[in-house]
């Protein structure tokens, strides 16, 4: 639900009931993930969309049918029947199984606040029952900040704290997923499916080293999100002027700059200064960190050199392992735009587990579950297919 926060925090502040229908589960191929949501107001005023257009024209009716029942929340599943080409279904081939409940704002005031911190780009997980005891169907509790602490209800104390528990870990991770809790007679007697949505603050991509490629970088970042740092030591580089999309500008050395500045599994750290006296201490701090993805710019010859610059001071194998050097994937780039769109590339596909395969070579389902939160922030390395193409970047021998 919190994609359509914005929406929704309007509504809760003027006590305006609505249905939400939210994606609690996903099988197959299908075109967003779960919490994703789409919700119908007393007016008929609709916002979000659950599949990209298949279904949403039965999905507001019955979210309709549930702001007039004023009762049970409904369940459906919707999926691709070759049997009846006029059926209600997504043509991608998958499945999605969607909860629709009413939503009176004055019975649920932490939800309010919830909506709020997440319009304001500030760290919310909002747990959701989507299975369980008809009576408990719906309740949400929320988390602020680090999630120290929580408000609203699920059922009862331990249940509230068995899903506060799970709920900090996937907001550290900023992602969304679902738990299950319960059915221990001695602890929490009802078996509860939850689906824990996460606003997590923006990961951070740093960049080392003031140069064209990196104004480019810096601009894809920003469009895919990121908070974005550029950092060099030199002061007649790195100026707001020439990196109008970084957050923010620093002049410092920059394995300086890394031992003091705040970073975690999801940060990505793009190396392109390609100088020596800046790569090996960098990299031999950055190597020993959790980061989530380490790059570095230059030439094979270089990646050789600055490999063996590394060992000499101590790094050892498995954290070299975690070193994408030549940076990025192999798109044919020259521009540093078109490289830009290469590193990032790598960055996703390393982050979501993918193969970089052009989808039309591969098989199975185009959309791939959300990767588990440990794996993701202890994967090593992008398992490339055997026979993919070596990355290269131009301007370098």
């Amino acid at each position: 639900m919190l994609n359509i926060a914005d929406t929704l925090y309007n509504w809760c502040r003027e006590a305006r009931p609505f249905a939400l229908a939210t994606v609690i589960q996903v099988s197959g191929s299908a075109p967003l993930p779960p919490g994703t949501a789409l919700a119908v107001d007393t007016d008929g005023q609709v916002v979000g969309s659950i599949s990209g257009g298949c279904v949403e024209g039965a999905v507001y009716e019955l979210c309709q049918q549930v702001l007039v029942d004023h009762g049970t929340p409904a369940r459906a599943r919707f999926g691709y029947s070759d049997d009846d080409a006029f059926a209600v279904g997504l043509t991608c081939g998958g499945e999605i199984d969607v909860l629709v409940q009413r939503v009176e704002p004055t019975a649920q005031p932490h939800l309010t606040m919830a909506l709020e911190e997440a319009v304001s780009g500030r760290p919310i997980a909002l747990a959701q029952i989507v299975d369980g005891p008809e009576h408990l169907l719906g309740r949400t509790l929320s988390l602020l900040g680090d999630g120290s602490a929580y408000d609203g209800t699920l059922g009862g104390e331990n249940e509230d704290r068995a899903v506060a528990a799970q709920a900090r870990a996937l907001l550290r991770a900023g992602r969304t997923a679902r738990v299950e809790v319960g059915g221990d007679a001695d602890t929490c007697p009802e078996k509860l499916s939850v689906l824990v949505h996460t606003h997590a603050t923006r990961p951070r991509m740093l960049i080392f080293g003031a140069i064209d490629f990196a104004a480019a970088l810096s601009q894809a970042g920003h469009f895919l999100g990121y908070r974005v740092t550029v950092c060099d030591a030199r002061p007649v580089f790195a100026t707001p002027a020439r990196f109008p999309h970084a957050d923010e500008i620093v002049v410092d050395w920059p394995h300086r700059y890394l031992e003091h500045t705040e970073v975690d599994a999801r940060t990505a750290l793009c190396v392109l200064t390609h100088d020596a006296k800046f790569d090996i201490p960098l990299l031999r701090l950055a190597l020993g960190l959790p980061l989530g993805y380490i790059g570095a710019m230059g030439s094979r010859r270089t990646h050789d050199h600055r490999l063996d610059a590394l060992r000499e001071t101590g790094v050892p194998e498995d954290q070299l392992a975690r070193l994408h050097s030549p940076i990025g994937l192999d798109l044919g780039a020259h521009t540093p735009e078109e490289t830009a769109l290469s590193i990032t590339a790598e960055i996703i596909a390393h982050a979501n587990h993918g193969t970089s395969l052009p989808l039309s070579r591969g098989t199975g389902p185009i959309h791939h579950p959300a990767p588990d939160s440990h794996t993701s922030a202890t994967r090593t390395a992008v398992q490339r297919p055997p026979g993919s193409p070596d990355q290269r970047h131009p301007g370098y021998p």
